[in-house]
Formats: C-alpha cells, sequence, structure tokens
C-alpha cells in the first residue's frame, strides 16, 4: 500500500481532514527547503507538495512564480529537488508529492525519472501541464517503481476527461478550487464542492482541494466536503516575507500548524 494511500485511511478513521502544505524546492536556498520540509512535518502536514521550479509556470500566480524565479536564479533543477527528498527521508515520514511542469522533467529523461524519484523517497508525482489523453505511458511508468500519478481537476473539466483521470490516478485527485491560477483569495467560491461531487460520483479517490487556499477558517471550509485542503502560495509568501530572518523556520512552523492543528476535525456545521 502507498503511504499516501495509508495516509488517507488513517485521516479517515480519525475523522480528521488532511492538510496539504506545498513549497518550492530551491526558495529561499536548497538547504533552507530541506529544513523547511522538517519543519512542516513538524508542524502537522499529512502529506507535503515539493514544487520543480519552471521559467513558464503558466498554472502559478505571481507569489508562486516569484518563487520559481529565485530557486532557479539559484540553479535548481529536478535533481536538486530529488536530493533535497532523499535527505530528508531519514528525519520524516510524511509522503512527499512532486509538483511539477513537464518540461523539466522531459529534461532529466521520462525513463530515468520515474526510478530516481522512487530511490529519492518520492511518494507521487502531479504533472501540471500533462493532460490525461497524452499521459497513459507517462502514468505507467510511474506505476511501475509504485509512485502515484496525481491529476488536476477543475470545474471546467468535461465529465469525459474526468473519467479518464479517474481511470488513471492514484492516491489522491487534485481538485482545483476555481477557474485560473494559484493565489490567496479572500473567499472560497461553491465551485470546488460542486466538483468533489462530481469527482466522488465517478472515483473511489480521495479528493483534495486547493489553488485560492489561505486561511485556517478556509481550510475548515474544505474540510466539511473534501478529504484534504491544500495550501500552497500563502505559505510561499510568507516564506519570500521572512526570507533572511533568523526565526524564519520557526515562524513558517507556527504558521503551518495554526492552518493544520487548530481545527483538526472535520467541521459538521
Amino acid at each position: 500500500m502507498s503511504r499516501i494511500r495509508e495516509k488517507f485511511r488513517e485521516l479517515k478513521r480519525s475523522g480528521r481532514g488532511g492538510f496539504i502544505p506545498f513549497i518550492t524546492a530551491g526558495d529561499p536556498d536548497l538547504a533552507t527547503t530541506e529544513s523547511l520540509l522538517i519543519e512542516l512535518a513538524n508542524a502537522g502536514a499529512d502529506i507535503i507538495e515539493l514544487g520543480v521550479p519552471f521559467s513558464d509556470p503558466v498554472a502559478d500566480g505571481e507569489v508562486i512564480q516569484r518563487a520559481s524565479e529565485r530557486a532557479l536564479r539559484n540553479g535548481v533543477t529536478v535533481r536538486d529537488a530529488l536530493t533535497c527528498a532523499r535527505k530528508v527521508r531519514q528525519h520524516i515520514d510524511v509522503p512527499i508529492v512532486l509538483f511539477s511542469y513537464f518540461n523539466p522533467l522531459l529534461q532529466f529523461g521520462p525513463e530515468p525519472f520515474a526510478p530516481a524519484a522512487r530511490q529519492a523517497g518520492i511518494d507521487a508525482v502531479l504533472v501540471t501541464d500533462l493532460i490525461p489523453e497524452e499521459a497513459e505511458s507517462w502514468t505507467q511508468s510511474l506505476l511501475r517503481h509504485r509512485l502515484d500519478p496525481i491529476f488536476l481537476v477543475a470545474p471546467t473539466t468535461s465529465e469525459k476527461r474526468l473519467a479518464r483521470i479517474a481511470q488513471q490516478a492514484r492516491g489522491f485527485i487534485y481538485a482545483v478550487s476555481r477557474a485560473g491560477v494559484t493565489g490567496a483569495r479572500g473567499e472560497m467560491t461553491r465551485d470546488a464542492e460542486a466538483l468533489v461531487k462530481r469527482v466522488r460520483s465517478i472515483s473511489g479517490l480521495p479528493t483534495a482541494v486547493g489553488f485560492g487556499i489561505s486561511t485556517a477558517e478556509q481550510v475548515r471550509a474544505v474540510w466539511r466536503f473534501a478529504d484534504a485542503a491544500v495550501v500552497g502560495s500563502a505559505i510561499v509568501q510568507e516564506i519570500e516575507r521572512l526570507s533572511g530572518q533568523a526565526d524564519l523556520l520557526k515562524r513558517i512552523g507556527e504558521f503551518a500548524s495554526s492552518l493544520a492543528l487548530n481545527n483538526r476535525c472535520k467541521a459538521s456545521d
């Protein structure tokens, strides 16, 4: 059984919602990324998304775009992200999802990538711009190496594509809360809840909701109808704001803890 599948079973048994933070590898530097992964695990992360920096992150808003730019200026590559994951595996057992665009993985090489990711302790891979109609050989490569392929679905995803994703996905399905790019928002729309209902009508996989979630209240709202909440831009923005400060790790840990621990039980009201 995959570590991700076991994590969602554990969450279901305990009646808890999952918390999935996102950070970009190499922002502000690789050593800090390693420490942040450990800090997030200690702060209550159930799964962690580790982003691979890319020069044209079309699905991301300004906050994560800037993080990618900082990491790329540091020369960070897919291999560096994998090395980072491998180094922290001796300290944490939290599942790690590698979050990337397809181009960096193509440059690494599709065939060597899957075994390298597995050896680094990666549990799943989400390729933002890889559509399911073109992903079958990629998906099979991941599955051969016991990696869960994660797919994005959006409110605009057709029923046909949704069914295809349900066939190929493992681990969980990532439901985008709204159309558009990543970035914190002041309020949630009802699009995400309707999308989760559509996913659950055709798939038994857990559903995580992301894009625009930035507060404990929004995390709690997501837990009312989904299995997990993903918080990316809000955390990355805090890393940017605190960069260079001696207490960066402590304050990011406190921020993540406020999202993950203060509202652990799924709301029923």
